[in-house]
């Protein structure tokens, strides 16, 4: 499958010079490992008062303090580690939310940019669950993990170091004890990460159903089925809480084994400080026992040695479910098919173009997965101003045809040709504002109804708008109803919504070929000749295709190509 400009990787950037700051993530991490280590001095200049209070250790005199210089500097140094500590998870939290909007509107992007042709297309409740909440668990993974996991590497390692020319013993003590931890976390953390997954899966199965039925509610309950629809989202909600349930064991269970052998290896140390101090246990220290300072130095380091460890389990499930929300948002921005020239620019007012010929040369597409090709070497030529009907039953490749001539989804060969243009990822975008779309179930957005016509075009001023509308019969919607309607047209006949698609158009000045899906499917006798009506006046100039397995329809058209159910081969 050819590739689309937006699924293309990004050139490589330059490398950036030394001269740069770090990046804020690089850069509030570091802030809260400094913020850390400053407790290493800290417990320095508490022990060394306290040990000289009670008359074993150097003095602070030794190093130029006194008590009241000391108490001081430990106090600074404490207002010092809350600021920096601060400021750097304000740091972290404002660029995990700067990548978590960036990764939304890169998957906004490919969502609007996949091809309809495309059948990995996620479900739209499912894509709004992991734009939206299943995204959020990216912020805390960002922000709170992986500072605390390069916490967890350096301050560790950096007591150690400061332990170790105090007592070698303790410091052996706290490297038997350390390794156990991050082993198990490991362990749990498979298991936690694959909960995750499945509780997000399950999550975005539960929204996807919900939306699915809120919008077929009438038909629900036209079918008698709202106790089926009610014990089927009881199931979704049962097996919801079952997946959330078990990755909330398995967070509980993660702290739960952290903290033992963090209360573990804080208790080694200090019962061997305690029995060497008495004498008890004489080895361990360069050169003789330990001052109280000195003692009391290492059992304050000791807990601080297991506290990144603790934070880091603390926030363990967040690394699980924030992993799963990175892979699912980038399993959204993925794309098998995708429209050509998606990101043109369509903003721009231009002249009608004169009513297009368009030729279809050799082409051939089949769906991802599909045993059997949709459409196989199809050659057709539309002189310009003609009306044609694509006629067949369902399957038979209609709207696979219009999509390609759209330019929805790229052709695996053949080419097709707008005014001798062909049809490329180069021209797309040009050629598409000149087509107009209309479809079985036009998408009416919730608002005033000359915002429905005008889609924000800027080309397209309330006077034109209101035009499109009477020349489409919708008049009396206008005045009646203060132009006002619901999310999806509620409120809205088919045959409205319709007419609300073919005044979107009119109002276009720049539309020369028009491609209708099914423009009369579903609908009363009456309702779709007057669709037809308003479809073919508004044609006179224009270039027509139709697709349609209505034969009234078919046979108003200036020729019919039939369709037969099988891949086409034949030349029409």
């Amino acid at each position: 499958m050819r590739e689309s400009s937006v699924a293309r990787s990004p050139r490589s950037r330059p490398r950036k010079a030394r001269t740069e700051p770090l990046p804020p993530m690089r850069l509030g991490a570091g802030l809260q490992v400094l913020a850390a280590l400053l407790w290493l001095p800290q417990a320095a200049l508490i022990a060394l008062v306290i040990g000289d209070l009670a008359g074993q250790g150097r003095a602070p005199e030794d190093f130029g303090l006194n008590a009241a210089t000391s108490a001081l500097a430990v106090a600074i140094l404490g207002i010092v580690r809350a600021l920096l500590d601060g400021y750097a998870g304000r740091l972290c939290f404002r660029r995990a939310r700067q990548i978590l909007s960036e990764r939304r509107a890169k998957a906004a992007k490919a969502l609007a940019a996949r091809s309809p042709l495309d059948s990995g297309r996620p479900a739209s409740g499912v894509a709004a669950s992991i734009l939206g909440e299943q995204g959020e668990a990216i912020v805390p993974y960002l922000s709170r993990y992986r500072p605390a996991r390069l916490k967890a590497v350096i301050v560790p390692l950096a007591i150690v170091l400061a332990v170790f020319p105090v007592s070698w013993a303790a410091a052996i003590v706290l490297l038997i004890a350390a390794p156990l931890i991050p082993v198990f976390m490991a362990l749990i953390g498979w298991r936690a990460q694959a909960a995750s997954e499945a509780q997000l899966a399950g999550l975005g199965s539960m929204n996807g159903f919900l939306l699915d039925r809120l919008r077929g509610l009438a038909t629900i309950r036209a079918m008698g089925a709202v106790d089926r629809t009610a014990k089927r989202l009881r199931q979704e909600a049962e097996t919801l809480r079952t997946r959330t349930m078990a990755v909330l064991r398995i967070a509980f269970l993660s702290s739960a084994v952290l903290e033992l052998f963090a209360a573990l290896g804080v208790a080694m140390v200090a019962v061997y400080i305690g029995f060497h101090l008495l004498g008890q246990l004489p080895f361990g220290a360069w050169g003789g026992r330990l001052s109280l300072g000195e003692g009391l130095f290492v059992l304050l380091l000791a807990p601080a040695f297991f506290e990144p460890l603790r934070d880091l389990s603390s926030i363990w499930h967040d690394r699980a479910a924030g992993e799963a929300a990175l892979k699912a948002l980038d399993d959204l921005s993925a794309m098998d098919v995708a429209v050509l020239n998606a990101d043109a620019d369509d903003q721009r007012k231009g002249a009608r173009a004169p009513a297009p010929a368009v030729r279809l040369e050799n082409l051939a597409f089949a769906h991802a997965g599909a045993e059997q090709a949709a459409i196989e070497e199809f050659s057709l030529s539309i002189e310009a101003g003609e009306k044609i009907a694509f006629f067949g039953p369902s399957g038979s490749g209609k709207s696979t045809l219009l999509a390609l001539i759209a330019g929805l989804a790229p052709a695996d060969r053949g080419c097709v040709r707008i005014s001798e243009q062909s049809l490329d990822e180069t021209n797309a975008g040009s050629l598409r504002r000149q087509i107009a779309w209309i479809g079985q179930t036009p998408h009416i957005f919730a608002g005033d109804l000359i915002s429905n016509v005008t889609l924000h075009r800027p080309w397209i001023g309330a006077d034109n708008a209101q035009r499109a509308l009477a020349a489409a019969g919708l008049s009396h919607i206008l005045e009646g109803r203060d132009g006002h309607l619901g999310e999806g047209g509620s409120g809205l006949s088919g045959g409205e919504a319709l007419r609300v698609a073919l005044a979107r158009l009119t109002a276009d000045p720049r539309i020369s070929l028009i491609l209708a899906d099914e423009p009369t499917a579903h609908l009363d006798s009456q309702t779709a000749k007057d669709i037809a009506d308003h479809l073919l006046a508004f044609a006179k100039g224009r270039t027509l295709i139709v697709a349609t397995h209505d034969p009234l329809l078919a046979h108003r058209m200036d020729r019919i190509v039939y369709l037969p159910k099988s891949a086409m081969r034949a030349v029409a």
